[in-house]
């Protein structure tokens, strides 16, 4: 297959940045980005990281460190002072796991990269069903960084950010993930471990919640699941 040029892909590990490199490696050759920012659950996250390039055959990948985002503070992914909460899928507030401003900071390292290798797409793995929490996961946000990528990068090259899961549901994204073979048994989402993921967590949650409507067995071991979590 011709591929269509290259593209930077934002890997943290998790299964929405797994389908994503499957979407992406359709049409383009893979340069996969992985950002350490201190999080709790960094170890972890490297690995499935790694175990993603692996699978998909590429050695165009890298590994950034911004662990000043720890040392500002004010998630309870990144500062263990701050209880990582337990799930409540309703709610419309923004959660103690929003790491300020994060997509912003990867995303601007993902664009100097594509800068220097000629990439003009970038990938990331944002869905709206994460947006009510996180206002760095919405379209808009995505839409005004692109026009910010035009104002502050060469001309000719013409890097754009694209999202293409961003509009699935969880189930959606599994059953999509299965559909492209996406390493799903490779993935991390928990917030909180780095050996069996918590079950608690709303990234847990959402993910199980996932699972469970797509009628698919999730691959990853959990301490605990509650049911009304999942409804």
């Amino acid at each position: 297959m011709k591929r269509r040029g290259k593209a930077v892909v934002l890997v943290s590990g998790g299964m929405d940045s797994a389908l994503t490199t499957a979407i992406a490696s359709i049409n383009y050759e893979l340069y996969l980005l992985h950002v350490n920012y201190g999080q709790r659950t960094q170890k972890k996250e490297l690995k499935a990281f790694n175990d993603i390039a692996e699978f998909y055959g590429t050695e165009n990948k890298l590994v950034v460190d911004i662990s000043h985002l720890k040392d500002i503070g004010g998630s309870s992914l990144t500062d263990k002072k701050i209880k990582v909460t337990n799930a409540n899928l309703n709610s419309v507030k923004i959660p103690s796991s929003y790491v300020p401003f994060r997509n912003a900071n990867i995303l601007s390292i993902a664009v100097s990269w594509a800068e220097v290798i000629k990439a003009k797409k970038i990938f990331i793995g944002a869905v709206e069903e994460d947006s009510s929490g996180y206002p760095d996961c919405r379209k808009e946000f995505f839409r005004a960084f692109n026009r910010m990528i035009l104002k502050g990068t060469k001309p000719d090259l013409k890097i754009n950010v694209e999202t293409p899961i961003i509009d699935l549901s969880k189930k959606e994204i599994v059953l999509k993930s299965v559909m492209l073979n996406s390493p799903l048994h490779l993935t991390w989402s928990c917030y909180s471990n780095n050996d069996i993921a918590c079950g608690e967590c709303d990234s847990c949650a959402l993910r199980l919640r996932g699972f469970k409507l797509a009628g698919i067995k999730d691959p990853i071991r959990y301490k605990k699941t509650t049911r009304k979590l999942l409804l």
